[in-house]
């Protein structure tokens, strides 16, 4: 049986003001919390029924931008991307 995981981006409440005002895409996103956190439980539930197991990638609105710079990227969805794929690859490594 193969065993599958995806990392996703995750924010906390008290966080996701500042998220939005630090995300240069942050008008793509859902302007509330509970907007967002119904999209993305939904999108949890879809992964998790397909058999995956997900990895939250929380962002700190005060790291993240520091972790963008020494990574080379624009404060945006390219860079939740890859820091969810490292969160999963930081928990999973080298399971198969």
């Amino acid at each position: 049986m193969k065993i599958s995981a995806v990392g996703v981006t995750w924010y906390r409440r008290d966080d996701y003001s500042q998220l939005l005002a630090i995300f240069e895409d942050a008008k793509e996103l859902p302007a509330t919390y509970d907007q967002w956190l119904a999209s993305a439980e939904h999108a949890r539930k879809d992964f998790e029924g397909a058999g995956a197991f997900v990895v939250r990638a929380i962002i700190d609105p005060d790291t993240f931008p520091e972790w963008c710079l020494a990574n080379g990227h624009k404060i945006n969805a390219k860079a939740r991307i890859e820091f969810a794929t490292q969160a999963l690859l930081r928990q999973w490594g080298g399971r198969n």
